[in-house]
This record gives structure tokens, C-alpha cells and sequence, in this order.
């Protein structure tokens, strides 16, 4: 016979589940203890199930596999929600364990009573809570396979008097799905898609992370069409390095390069991406989408051809209906005006560039893709940070790169970056902080030293919320609400047991960056930058 709790602990561990991610307490302490006595799982307890939800949303990027985190009765659970708002945007597959009221307790406005099922129904895939303990195998496993094939958040509700009974005699393990196979492009589809790129005089590529598995497919189409190819951030890791096509990312992200290539394209080809920012894509071109979601085809623009189905396949039959371009101007004035960009961007990272004055935030992120190794794992706050992360970091083939890239919540750096280190501690993780992000979720700094999980928090300390302040500059208003007063952190982060800097000149920001990166357990670093560096500089 075995419980409810054992039943689940083993099960995540069989998947391959290491860690559990979330905050002890009541209705949730029979599943605490069965993971204590599963060998395969470790409980990481946060200071907060927010950051927990992050953490586990990180591990399910970064494994392909269920990352998992808990919140209990009431307020634990309710926390969870930022996190699995995150996950759910970033095609993440997440399960939640969320406490409840003992079953005759439920629908008495009893202490701490949420209904789970209505806070969760817009986050979640999947949503039902246990009542009976026959109940268990069934809904875990649908649970878990929906999360795994639709890339999404799944929720189980446990009453605090469930967790502790016993299974019927003779039930069977559960055990998850393979994730569903992507669908094979339609061959007339890919035909007509293949006659506009052939008839077209330009063509420019912008191409997501939809395409990660698609590498040389991308790059022998790019080939073919003199094509220069725009990267979504999520895209930089897989994409970026040796590329001889790539101009970097569009937006507030990017530069002139690819505002120079969207609008002067015939014809935009979109491969593997939901790009969210339509005001930066042509209004004129002729729109070729490629991308396994159906959903995501035409969502941010019209789309004279739709191909859906897997980048790779799609793009290996499409490749030979297309003829090779003999014209490669389009492509070289890209690539010029980029080369351009750059060089005018590196003066920025020079620390003789303006002498005895503030840190500029590029000289730091350049240090920062210095030293960091070859297979580092980068994590980025939503605001400046990104943009410096965007613009500085080179992806090489080992690296990855994790973000709030969809949600665009703060305070994600931090507790993805334990999430990651957790996963696999001889792999360096490297947070880019912005203070604002970092001192939002401050007390799981604890967690990164109790778990001794040897993360580097880079702050970009700017004293304020930087991003904000540009978008108020944009609107021509006066800044207003974006400082943030605080106390040197790098004496917080000392006082809180981890190993940390501070860092105020220019001329000592490379030394410390290396120093900081090579001590083993966590550290953190705050660069004290300037206050007025934007990306328009």
C-alpha cells in the first residue's frame, strides 16, 4: 500500500524530477515528508513560493523536463501565480502542488480557503483537485502529459486530509507521455509560400525560438535567399553565433540594422516565432509565417502564407522549391549598417570612455560576456538589464538564455537563476539584475546561500527603475516614481551570508567581475552604473 504523497513523490521522480521548489506548511506537509524519503527529489524551500514558481519554470526550459513547485493553503498557493503566469507564456511545462482546507471544510469560507480551481483556471492547462485518493493516477497523468505537450502550467489541489491516505491495493505506478510530435507542413502550402520568396526582390528573416532545432535549415535558406536574418532575443542562443546573415535583434532591443531590413524587405519571412511587437514588423511586405502553433500564425500580422508544422521539415522541402538570388545588396547594406552600430556601441564598453565619470552599464556587460564561461547559463531581468544582456552577450553554441521574455514580469533573474545552478551545480549561472528586480524578491537571496547554489548576480544598479524612466522620456513626461532608494547591497548580501562587491569606478569593474566569478559558492556583484546611460546612446 502507499499514499497519496509517496504515489506523487515517486512518480516525479521516475520523470526525472530533481527538485521541488516551494514553501512547507499544513495541507502540503504529507507531500514534504514523501519527498524527504524519496532518494531521486530535494525540497528546495524558498522565502517565497513566487520565486519558486520561477525556479521551476527555469528547470523545465532548460530540461524539456516537468519542473514542479508547491504553494499551500490559501496566500502559498496565491503566491505561485506570478511564476506560473511566467511559465505559461514561455511554453514552459509546470506543475503546481497547491494545499486546500480539509475536504469537509471546503466551501465554509474556512481560514485560509481560495477556491484553487477558479484562481488557476486562467493560468493553468489543467486544473482539478484530488478528493478521493482512486482520483490520484489519473488526474497526475493528465496532469503531467498536458503540461508536456502544450508546453503549459498544470495544477493539483490537495485538502490537507488527502496527502496521508492510502492508494487502492494494486495501483500502478504513473507514469507521463512523450510529448505529442509537431505537425508536417502541408506541401501546397509550402509551394506557394516558396513562389512569393522566389518572385520576391528582398527578403528579410526574422526568426524565433521555434527554430532552435532548425539551425542549419535557417541558415541554408538565409543562404539561398541573400536574406539577412533578425533574431528574437529567445533565438540569440541557438542562432546568433556564426552566422554570417545575423543583425541582431528588432525593437527597443535592437538597431538600425534591422529597422533598415524590415522595411526595406519585399517579402518577411517569420520562422518559429510569436514576435509580440507588430509595430516594429513592415506594413507593406508580403508575410510568409512558418511555426508549428497554428495559433501564433497571423496574431501580429497579416499573413498572405501560412506554413505550419515543424521548422526543420518545413524549412528542408522549402529550401530547394526556392531559386538561389544572385543579388546580395539587400543583405550587404545590412550587414554594413550593423557592422556600423557595433563599432559605434564598443566605445560605450571602453573604460577610458569618458574618463572619471559613472560606470557605463555596457562596459559592465562586456566584462560580464568576458568572463563568463563558454557554457554559462544567463539569466535576465525584465527592463535595462535585457537590453544590455541583448545587445553584449555573446551566445556561443554551449550557452543559454533565460528571461521573462513573454511576461515581461520583474524579479525573474534571481530566482531562475536558482532554479538553473540548482539543476546542475558545475554549470555557471550568471544573473543580470537590475536593482529594482533583484530587491523585489530580496529574501531568496537566502535560499541561494542556504542551498549553497554557486549563482553570480551581476546588479545593474542604476538607483531606479531604468526602463521606466525611458518610456516616460518617450512620452515626453517628467520622471517621475522610479528611484529607488536603498542601501549599498553588496553589504546586504554580506550580512545575508553570501560573498559580494561593490563596484563605483570603471577601472576596477573588470577585476571584479573576474575575482567575483571565480569564488565557488554564490556571489553577488552590484555596479554602481549610470543613472542616465539608455539604449539610445
Amino acid at each position: 500500500m502507499t499514499t497519496v504523497a509517496a504515489h506523487l513523490a515517486e512518480a516525479l521522480a521516475e520523470h526525472g524530477v530533481t527538485q521541488v521548489w516551494g514553501v512547507v506548511g499544513d495541507a502540503l506537509n504529507p507531500v514534504t515528508d514523501a519527498i524527504s524519503r524519496e532518494e531521486r527529489l530535494s525540497w528546495v524551500g524558498v522565502r517565497h513560493e513566487e520565486a519558486g514558481a520561477f525556479a521551476a519554470g527555469a528547470q523545465a526550459q532548460l530540461s524539456g523536463r516537468l519542473g514542479v513547485c508547491m504553494g499551500t493553503v490559501g496566500p502559498g498557493s496565491v503566491h505561485l501565480l506570478n511564476g506560473l503566469y511566467d511559465a505559461k507564456k514561455s511554453h514552459a511545462p509546470v506543475l503546481a502542488i497547491c494545499g486546500q482546507v480539509p475536504r469537509a471544510d471546503i466551501g465554509s469560507d474556512a481560514f485560509q480557503e481560495v477556491d484553487n480551481d477558479v484562481l488557476f483556471a486562467d493560468v493553468a492547462d489543467y486544473c482539478a483537485t484530488v478528493n478521493d485518493p482512486s482520483q490520484l493516477p489519473r488526474v497526475l497523468e493528465q496532469a503531467g502529459n498536458t503540461a508536456l505537450a502544450g508546453g503549459g502550467v498544470a495544477v493539483i489541489t490537495l485538502p490537507g486530509d488527502v496527502g496521508d491516505l492510502e492508494l487502492p491495493e494494486g495501483t500502478p505506478p504513473t507514469r507521463f507521455a512523450a510529448p505529442r510530435p509537431t505537425p508536417v507542413a502541408d506541401e501546397a502550402c509550402l509551394r506557394e509560400a516558396a513562389v512569393a520568396l522566389h518572385e520576391a526582390r528582398t527578403v528579410t528573416m526574422l526568426v524565433g525560438t521555434g527554430a532552435r532545432d532548425a539551425r542549419a535549415e535557417v541558415l541554408a535558406l538565409a543562404e539561398r535567399l541573400q536574406a539577412p536574418i533578425v533574431l528574437t532575443l529567445k533565438a540569440k542562443e541557438v542562432l546568433e553565433h556564426d552566422n554570417p546573415h545575423g543583425i541582431g535583434q528588432a525593437g527597443l532591443l535592437g538597431n538600425p540594422a534591422t529597422t533598415q531590413a524590415l522595411d526595406a524587405c519585399d517579402v518577411l519571412l517569420m520562422v518559429g516565432t510569436d514576435f509580440p511587437y507588430p509595430a516594429y514588423l513592415p506594413e507593406h511586405a508580403t508575410v510568409v509565417q512558418v511555426d508549428a502553433r497554428a495559433a501564433h500564425v497571423g496574431r501580429r500580422t497579416k499573413v498572405h502564407h501560412a506554413v505550419v508544422g515543424d521548422a526543420g521539415d518545413a524549412l528542408r522541402r522549402l529550401t530547394p522549391l526556392v531559386g538561389e538570388k544572385p543579388d546580395d545588396a539587400h543583405l550587404r547594406s545590412a550587414l554594413a549598417t550593423y557592422d556600423g552600430w557595433r563599432a559605434e556601441q564598443a566605445r560605450l564598453a571602453d573604460p577610458s570612455y569618458r574618463p572619471g565619470g559613472p560606470v557605463r552599464p555596457e562596459l559592465l556587460a562586456a566584462a560580464i560576456d568576458r568572463h563568463a564561461a563558454a557554457d554559462a547559463v544567463f539569466t535576465a531581468d525584465t527592463g535595462l538589464a535585457t537590453i544590455w544582456l541583448s545587445r553584449w552577450a555573446a551566445m556561443g553554441a554551449g550557452r543559454r538564455l533565460l528571461g521573462s521574455f513573454n511576461l515581461g514580469s520583474m524579479a525573474n533573474a534571481m530566482p531562475q537563476a536558482l532554479g538553473a545552478a540548482a539543476l546542475d551545480t558545475d554549470r555557471e549561472v550568471v544573473a543580470w539584475c537590475g536593482d529594482g528586480g533583484l530587491t523585489m524578491l530580496l529574501g531568496d537571496l537566502l535560499t541561494a546561500v542556504a542551498e549553497d547554489l554557486p549563482v553570480r548576480l551581476v546588479v545593474f544598479d542604476n538607483g531606479r527603475l531604468g526602463l521606466v524612466k525611458v518610456e516616460q522620456q518617450h512620452e515626453d513626461l517628467a520622471e517621475h516614481g522610479t528611484g529607488l532608494p536603498q542601501p549599498d547591497l553588496a553589504v546586504l548580501a554580506r550580512a545575508l551570508g553570501m560573498h559580494a562587491v561593490h563596484v563605483d569606478s570603471a577601472e576596477d569593474v573588470d577585476a571584479a567581475v573576474a575575482e567575483a566569478f571565480a569564488h565557488p559558492g554564490p556571489v553577488l556583484i552590484d555596479v554602481a552604473v549610470d543613472p542616465e546611460a539608455t539604449p539610445e546612446d
